[in-house]
């Protein structure tokens, strides 16, 4: 596998629109502070890193639905591919659909959205968009 976020993002995508509880993706440490990111802004309902053998760890999200059974994820998009890598400043960061989205982005203080990182003046690589 390329690109694990890719991954990890397709299979939420996958979860979502066949209104599945929880979705298992092989864990990393990014993978992790993504879903930490994802909780923390009211994605997902939470996550845990679940040991099934002693070699392979897997991420185990657990997703959130509204009331009326839709999901509070409406779309993911990943913006940095292994291919094509993509760094925003801190002045060149734009809201994700009107605000009402999220950014996550990977910087020299760790991973945090692009809000977090305006306001602590760095810029990184865009991971993805959520929203």
């Amino acid at each position: 596998m390329t690109d694990p976020i890719a991954d990890m993002l397709s299979r939420i995508r996958n979860a979502t629109s066949s209104r599945r509880p929880r979705v298992d993706v092989p864990a990393s440490k990014l993978k992790a502070e993504v879903a930490r990111i994802l909780k923390e802004e009211g994605y997902v309902a939470s996550f845990k890193v679940v040991d099934e053998t002693k070699v392979k760890k897997t991420l185990r999200i657990f997703l959130k639905y509204t009331g009326d059974k839709r999901s509070v994820i409406t779309n993911l998009r990943r913006v940095s591919r292994p291919g094509c890598r993509v760094y925003a400043g801190k002045k060149e960061m734009k809201p994700v659909f009107g605000g009402l989205g999220v950014s996550i982005l990977t910087t020299p203080k760790g991973v945090m959205t692009g809000r977090a990182a305006r306001k602590a003046g760095v810029g990184g690589e865009v991971l993805c968009e959520i929203w």
